[in-house]
């Protein structure tokens, strides 16, 4: 009988992981998910580095102005938006953008992408000039990606706006050579001088970025951790997890079966503020009930969600 038992058990978790998880249903990662899929793209074409999920600091409205990809090569800083759009898309007078149809059948407008992405070019170039980097003219460009299959439109759209038919399209670029389309979406600026390209890296590999949280089914949401929801015993083992000191959390689960509750383990890794974007040698690992959750604010969303321990593999935190 037992022998049964552990089985049903072991066929339930099972099912239940690769079939369903209620906590995946309700949450909308496909944003943010698309965004790091044309990060990890754009890199393999050109060679260069992309950051993801900025929030840079605007002077003027004393304000963080949310910055999706910046793409960093020798000869160029691209600000790119991506738009993850679903449905049939037009453009009205004053360069809104209206999608009707999509995923939930429902009609949504979005302010002109393309001129958001100038704006942030601005902010992000004013960033840079008070961290003591100057861009020459041409070495910031900027670009709109829309990497949804299920994009249509009757729309001529400018050229720095990428559909998902030229983006399909995209090839690598050698290291002397650029093909006639790549150069015209995503070169045309002079090489950087060395120094100046370190320098531009490390500024935007030290820059403040959301929050995230790496969900078990390769999706991943941006936004800011609040805080760790449970028995207070867990909570209480987690309370050195603070975003002052911590950069990152890993979660590993101890075992499959048994009747106990399922035990997980959490470790966290301390800030290294002497290097850029990377953790210290010191680790610190917690055991804690999978009942645990996250509690989270996605970016762009009125709603706080809860993330139960189990179902993720990381959070990483920003300064």
């Amino acid at each position: 009988m037992w022998v049964e038992i552990i089985c049903a058990l072991a066929i339930y978790k099972i099912v239940s992981l690769f079939f369903y998880n209620d906590e995946f249903s309700d949450v909308e990662t496909s944003d943010s998910t698309a965004l790091f899929s044309v990060a990890h793209r754009l890199e393999k074409l050109h060679g260069g580095k992309a950051y993801v999920g900025l929030r840079i600091p605007d002077a003027d409205t004393s304000s963080r102005q949310d910055v999706d990809l910046v793409l960093v090569t020798k000869g160029q800083v691209e600000v790119v938006g991506v738009k993850n759009l679903s449905g049939i898309v037009t453009v009205t007078s004053d360069g809104s953008w209206v999608c009707e149809g999509g995923k939930h059948h429902s009609t949504q407008t979005y302010p002109d992408p393309l001129a958001e992405v100038k704006k942030q070019a601005s902010v992000l170039e004013s960033y840079l000039e008070q961290r003591g980097v100057t861009l020459l003219e041409g070495n910031i460009s900027c670009k709109v990606v829309i990497p949804n299959p299920n994009f249509r439109t009757m729309h001529a759209f400018p050229s720095e706006v990428i559909t998902y038919e030229e983006w399909q399209h995209l090839k690598p670029v050698s290291r002397n050579i650029l093909s006639g389309w790549v150069k015209g979406a995503f070169s045309s600026g002079k090489e950087m001088h060395d120094s100046s390209h370190q320098k531009l890296n490390f500024i935007l590999g030290s820059a403040p970025v959301w929050d995230r949280v790496e969900l078990k089914n390769s999706k991943i949401v941006l936004g800011e951790f609040l805080e760790f929801k449970g028995k207070e015993e867990d909570t209480l083992a987690l309370r050195h997890i603070k975003r002052s000191k911590v950069d990152r959390i890993s979660i590993q689960q101890t075992s499959m079966l048994g009747f106990a509750p399922t035990r997980l383990q959490v470790l966290y890794s301390y800030r290294d503020y002497r290097s850029e974007g990377s953790s210290g040698s010191e680790t610190k690992e917690v055991t804690v009930r999978s009942s645990t959750e996250v509690v989270f604010q996605p970016r762009d969303s009125g709603k706080i969600k809860k993330f139960k321990l189990s179902s993720l593999l990381s959070v990483s935190l920003s300064a």
